[in-house]
């Protein structure tokens, strides 16, 4: 049976697309960080299972907080890159998407991350809109990308929903999409988010021994932030409020059934990559 990736992307519970006001990038030094908390919460539980997964780490966090990559590295976590600003990639030109990516690669390195070799988009943002940023990234000498989901709005429902190889124009980049079902004819977001939470740890479990049979591993993404066991509560327009804070009470439990319930890798290693030189 295939490992399965459990991925995080590390990032502020501030760090929340396409919503301005008080939680614009130009407040959020001055915003209470609970970034480091919550990724220690969330390291403890993957300790207590055994479980080595994929962070996907802000440049804007890795600058602050350099020593908490650090400690994820040191747990035995793959690093990959999550951006640096959490900006949209489809708000960026091809130039601005260089820029961001070097500028969280040097983050990263900075932090001690020798070999950056994955990417995930904020939001998902590598879609129809952007697919241009396969291209960036390969240039850049990425092996792996996780951003392109099979789902309406953010994505598009015609993506494969397995791991496949994108080519572009500087070669093959491996693309590894989170897990989705289908319920009433559309496709679900069962891999992370408010469609993880919401979803009973059986039906995750069920799903992802369904698709480990014919050979397929998934992958898994959670938040820091939704470990939090008092997340600060702000107004936000009805659907961010929904993505964000839809069951987040018990998903601490609920997703530790899961990771009881199968055997998970980081993206990089499931991919067939040689794993990273400390």
């Amino acid at each position: 049976m295939p490992r399965n990736c459990l991925t995080v992307d590390v990032e502020e519970w501030f760090h929340i697309c396409d919503v301005g006001g008080p939680l614009s990038r130009e407040h959020w030094d001055a915003l209470p960080s609970r970034v480091i908390e919550n990724t220690h919460l969330l390291l403890d539980v993957l300790s207590r299972h055994q479980v080595r997964g994929t962070f996907f780490v802000l440049g804007w966090v890795a600058e602050r907080y350099p020593r908490l990559v650090e400690q994820i590295a040191s747990a035995g976590h793959e690093i990959a890159s999550h951006g640096h600003f959490h900006t949209p990639v489809y708000d960026l030109t091809p130039e601005g998407f260089a820029d961001e990516i070097d500028r969280s690669v040097r983050a990263l390195n900075a932090a001690g991350v020798r070999d950056v070799r994955g990417f995930r988009a904020p939001q998902w943002s590598i879609n129809d809109r952007s697919m241009w940023a396969l291209d960036v990234l390969a240039r850049k000498g990425f092996r792996f990308d996780s951003s392109l989901a099979p789902l309406r709005i953010i994505g598009n429902p015609g993506y494969p929903w397995e791991p496949h190889t994108r080519a572009t124009a500087d070669g093959e980049l491996l693309e590894f999409p989170p897990l989705v079902e289908r319920r009433f004819g559309q496709s679900f977001p069962l891999g992370g988010g408010w469609g993880l939470r919401m979803t009973p740890p059986a039906r995750v479990l069920a799903r992802i021994e369904a698709r480990n049979r014919h050979g397929i591993p998934v992958a898994l993404y959670v938040h820091p932030w939704e470990l939090d066991p008092d997340p600060p509560r702000i107004p936000l327009p009805w659907a961010k409020r929904f993505v964000h804070y839809f069951r987040l009470e018990g998903f601490r439990s609920r997703l530790e059934v899961v990771l009881r319930g199968t055997q998970f890798a980081p993206m990089g290693e499931v991919l067939g990559l040689h794993p990273v030189r400390a």
